[in-house]
């Protein structure tokens, strides 16, 4: 994730002594297990990871940009699951790319790390370029509105291969507002879209994290697979697709950055 405050402090996990914390503003902002890249303690994370696994056969190496690094939690378990992987990681806060190479070193190779605004990275990428896109990108608790946009979105697709994926973590509470308009605007480029969360989530009972997961071709998400995976979570979860989707955003409108500014 993104981070947007001064104050950043590491802090050691008491039950997981290889686990850190980074704290932004006080706020839980990324975690990490410095001896096992592939444990991912916050929900959100595993359900982007396993849309990760599942965009290609098992251990292949995938072209991959992450927008917002944080303490490089998807950039390990990338580079440990699918290695020789080529990872770009953008995060626009200097001081979280200084505190994290410092005091959590990344030990998979392949992996650039990039002190840049999100959305001038992505237009400046070339043209199918990758084969998974992450966005895990927010300021003070909110998901900037110049990454939240259709504009955005298509220059996500512009960089994404044809059978490239992007996956956005929003975090909303209920009614779910901000997620049902992300999920439209992303519904407005790409040609298959899903939503993936905790199942109180989904109920509107809860403030936390969605994790939508959009694709260029049609057909392209392994929507049965990444269903089964969502409800064998520690935190099960369920997946919105077609008519289901159709539901959840029924009523609400694409954002556009005439809106989003």
């Amino acid at each position: 994730m993104e981070a947007t405050d001064d104050r950043l402090e590491l802090v050691v996990d008491p039950t997981r002594p290889t686990g850190r914390t980074l704290l932004a503003g006080g706020v839980e902002q990324s975690y990490v297990d410095l001896a096992d890249p592939t444990y991912l303690h916050f929900e959100y994370v595993r359900r982007m990871a396993a849309v990760a696994d599942l965009a290609a056969p098992a251990g292949d190496p995938l072209d991959v940009l992450h927008l917002g690094g944080g303490a490089l939690t998807l950039p390990r378990y990338v580079g440990a699951t699918r290695p020789g992987s080529a990872q770009v990681v953008v995060e626009r806060d200097p001081a979280v790319v200084d505190l994290v190479t410092r005091d959590l070193p990344l030990r998979q190779p392949g992996v650039e790390i990039r002190v840049d605004d999100a959305r001038e990275a992505v237009a400046e990428a070339p043209a199918d370029a990758y084969d998974l896109v992450f966005a895990d990108i927010y300021r003070a608790a909110r998901m900037p509105p110049h990454v939240a946009t259709v504009a955005f979105a298509v220059e996500v697709a512009r960089v994404l291969r044809p059978a490239g994926v992007y996956l956005v973590n929003v975090t909303d509470l209920p009614p779910l507002v901000l997620a049902r308009v992300q999920a439209a605007t992303l519904r407005a480029v790409f040609a298959d879209v899903c939503v993936v969360a905790d199942r109180r989530m989904l109920r509107g009972r809860r403030y936390g994290n969605l994790v939508l997961a959009a694709a260029r071709s049609p057909g392209r998400l392994p929507v049965a697979r990444l269903t089964q995976r969502a409800r064998r979570d520690p935190v099960p979860g369920d997946v919105l697709h077609g008519p289901t989707l159709d539901v959840f955003v029924a009523g609400a409108r694409p954002r556009t950055d005439d809106a989003g500014h």
